[in-house]
């Protein structure tokens, strides 16, 4: 159980309550605990859907002058809310201190909304059963479901608000045993904020006493409890402590409740950290990859089905542009060279060839905006793109992706990585066909420090801000780009 959270902490102090006296009249708390706010949550959403899909159809039948029939919005009802309410949870979406980030949860509301009802039509159309479903209805619940979902997320944090502020969260009566560093004002009002009832409070002896002075704090404790309506027990405490706290913990195993540690300290901030079993062991993860594991699957997939279906679309242009080369200047239809990938690995890039060169070495002279190596129609091919076509080969072969950071020769790579700072971080994702820094305007060469500079900007603000709905508008601006030509030659 983490009490001590950042967000909480930052909205207790921008909450009225902070600075106020403890009225002397007791709060009237709200008929819900703090830790059960995830699982109503999740009940309210499923409850909105239903009813705007019962809303849907009934306004949708009305018009028409239908008769209503509510086995069918109900079950597609429970079909939207299972798909939707798993992909919110599967993102912490619906714990308490996720509810407060408004921005965040109306963006992904939608996202997650528009995703849903585009694969459920996707299996409809591939089923053929669109006949039996109304388009009227499904788009009119479609609104409406997601016009309620931002409304109830507006009203959960404003009530998350309010409750962390004045205390209203019903909870557990707990008896509270602290070490010196969680005997704060800050610490106590977060245990409160959060329901905890502290009836009473114990002070834990410094490392190093006499073990029969912690055997007394025990037997204390334990009389405390016996017979009264004490719940549970929350031991604070730096976990440099951790033999005296445990040889404590077994003095309470008498008693018939919980008994909760919470960590303070300089090492409490690794608690806050995902963990995993490793066997017996526990790992505590000090940094993550800037992709998880399903989202790299389902980039993956993505990938394939995105570069298989445009190969497919433009295999004749590709075959075009092949022969144009092969007639117009002598050398090999495609040039290959090798690049930087994920984690360093190089591979070979192919593009269309647009030189009379095929530079791929320790030395490699960049394009200018006036270069005698280029050829007619390498100097078409550069202006639109359409050199680049042939990666998308890359793409399938996994060592390259549609979107990420564009890769520069070894070369380059070498050069660029001794003059900007924290240019090697682009390698922590594959390279793209296209990415975050060419739809704004940098792309092609990059003759002066600044250039590359702005570009690896670009390409780490991609890295640590990614998202399905980025990639799908960094697609949908790329061909715009291209049509501008900046920075083309």
């Amino acid at each position: 159980m983490n009490f001590i959270d950042q967000r909480l902490h930052a909205e207790l102090r921008s909450s009225a309550f902070q600075g106020r006296d403890v009225p002397p009249v007791p709060i009237r708390k709200w008929p819900i605990r703090y830790h059960s706010i995830e699982a109503a949550t999740i009940l309210f959403d499923v409850a909105t859907i239903a009813l705007a899909s019962v809303l849907a159809t009934c306004v949708h039948h009305v018009h028409e002058g239908m008769r209503v029939d509510l086995g069918q919005p109900i079950g597609s009802a429970i079909l939207v809310a299972t798909l939707f309410t798993l992909c919110l949870k599967s993102q912490g979406l619906y714990e308490p201190t996720a509810l407060l980030a408004w921005r965040r949860q109306a963006r992904m509301i939608f996202a997650t909304w528009a995703g849903v009802f585009l694969l459920l039509s996707g299996i409809v159309f591939a089923l053929k059963i669109g006949s039996e479903l109304s388009r009227g209805t499904s788009m009119l619940f479609a609104g409406l479901g997601l016009v309620a979902l931002l409304a109830n997320r507006m009203l959960a944090k404003g009530l998350l608000t309010k409750g962390l502020a004045e205390r209203r969260f019903s909870g557990l009566k707990v008896v509270l045993i602290s070490g010196h560093e969680a005997s704060g004002p800050d610490f106590f009002d977060t245990l409160a904020a959060v329901g905890l009832d502290i009836k009473e409070s114990f002070a834990l002896p410094r490392p190093g006493v006499n073990s029969n002075i912690r055997r007394r704090l025990a037997a204390n404790v334990i009389e405390r409890i016996r017979g009264s309506d004490i719940e549970a027990v929350v031991v604070a405490a730096d976990t440099n402590q951790w033999p005296e706290l445990r040889d404590f913990a077994a003095e309470l195993r008498v008693l018939p409740f919980p008994v909760t540690f919470v960590p303070t300290g300089p090492a409490a901030e690794a608690f806050k950290r995902p963990s995993r079993d490793l066997g017996d062991l526990v790992s505590i993860e000090l940094q993550r990859g800037p992709l998880s594991a399903a989202e790299c699957t389902a980039k993956r997939c993505v990938d394939l089905f995105g570069a298989g279906l445009m190969l497919i679309l433009i295999a004749p242009m590709l075959v075009f542009i092949a022969v144009a080369i092969k007639l117009t200047s002598r050398g090999p239809i495609l040039f290959r060279q090798h690049r930087m990938g994920f984690n360093g690995r190089t591979f070979q890039i192919c593009k269309f060839r647009t030189m009379t060169v095929l530079e791929d070495g320790p030395a490699v002279i960049q394009a200018r905006a006036v270069d005698n190596r280029v050829t007619g129609v390498g100097k078409w091919l550069r202006r639109t793109s359409l050199d680049e076509l042939p990666q998308l080969f890359n793409v399938l072969h996994g060592s390259m992706s549609l979107i990420g950071p564009r890769p520069h020769a070894v070369a380059h790579d070498n050069q660029f990585d001794k003059l900007v700072r924290n240019y090697g971080f682009r390698q922590c994702v594959k390279p793209g066909l296209t990415g975050w820094a060419q739809i704004h305007g940098y792309r092609g060469p990059t003759p002066t420090t600044e250039l590359i500079e702005r570009r690896v900007e670009c390409d780490l603000w991609y890295i640590e801000n990614w998202s399905f709905k980025l990639d799908i508008w960094i697609l949908l601006r790329t061909p715009y780009e291209v049509l501008r030509g900046r920075n083309a030659y």
